[in-house]
């Protein structure tokens, strides 16, 4: 076991210490293979601090080990309770916190979502909120009107920022593999301006993900030139969880310090409390 002395002594001892910004993987899954031990004990080797997270909404969105409940967000609490980690949720969909306390949710250090389950709205241009498509399956890969996707998908991520009490908006702007070619193309300044803007109003970090080497360096000038924060994600499932490579490439590229990254907020200052307020 792992204690936080030997997590700390760790840190202090890697090369990784010395970096300008502190090193803190916030996109962590754990599975069959990545068991709780197993993430601290790679978490300790690399010197990356690990923010870990599970699936958090309604279930019939169908994901493994999925927090519908308080009692299965209190659970998740309370195994992740003393470990050297930072203890989120990774939401999905728009109406995730209708499952939870909202005092329950402030326990957590974060909560993390992304945009790559869309409603049929988002994806075709017709239909409602039904039925929900994953953008990294093959749901996803016939598209006939990129354009008017991209516009759609643009617009839903300001929605989810709008509605959504989140901390960090992870694997921002990844495309389906059907129009991924045109990544470069598709995303326009206006449309990163637009996300930007949304993440800069409603207080949401943009994370940094070292699996789909996302968002590109022109997309995040513009968004630290907006006074963004960022975190570091690696998503990455398996023994290269923690590998923040493009992470670190990007924040030397910009320059980027401890000023410019995600840190959990205190208590009374989580999203879901200020919102309360607002």
């Amino acid at each position: 076991m792992i204690t936080r002395r030997e997590f700390t002594a760790a840190l202090a001892g890697s090369a990784a210490a010395a970096e300008e910004f502190p090193l803190v993987d916030y996109h962590v899954h754990l599975d069959e293979q990545i068991t709780l031990e197993k993430a601290l004990e790679i978490s300790q080797r690399r010197g990356v601090r690990f923010g870990i997270v599970e699936h958090a909404g309604k279930p019939e969105l169908g994901y493994r080990g999925m927090l519908s409940t308080d009692g299965d967000l209190r659970g998740w609490l309370d195994k992740l309770a003393g470990k050297p980690v930072y203890r989120g949720i990774q939401a999905e969909g728009l109406d995730w916190i209708e499952c939870f306390s909202p005092a329950l949710v402030a326990e957590l250090d974060y909560v993390l979502q992304d945009a790559l389950t869309v409603p049929q709205r988002v994806f075709r241009g017709t239909g409602g909120d039904e039925p929900l498509i994953k953008l990294w399956t093959p749901a996803a890969k016939t598209l006939e009107d990129p354009q008017g996707f991209m516009d759609r998908y643009v617009d839903f991520h300001v929605e989810l920022m709008r509605r959504a009490p989140i901390d960090i908006l992870a694997n921002p702007t990844f495309l389906p593999a059907a129009i991924a070619k045109d990544h470069a193309v598709l995303w326009t300044q206006e449309r990163m301006e637009k996300i930007i803007e949304a993440a800069l109003r409603y207080g949401v970090a943009i994370e940094i993900n070292s699996r789909y080497r996302l968002p590109t360096e022109t997309f995040l000038r513009i968004a630290r030139k907006a006074g963004v924060k960022f975190s570091f994600g690696s998503n990455i499932h398996g023994p290269d969880v923690g590998r923040l490579d493009y992470c670190v490439e990007m924040a030397r590229q910009l320059g980027l310090t401890h000023r410019d990254l995600f840190a959990p907020a205190p208590a009374g200052q989580k999203p879901v409390e200020r919102r309360a307020r607002a």
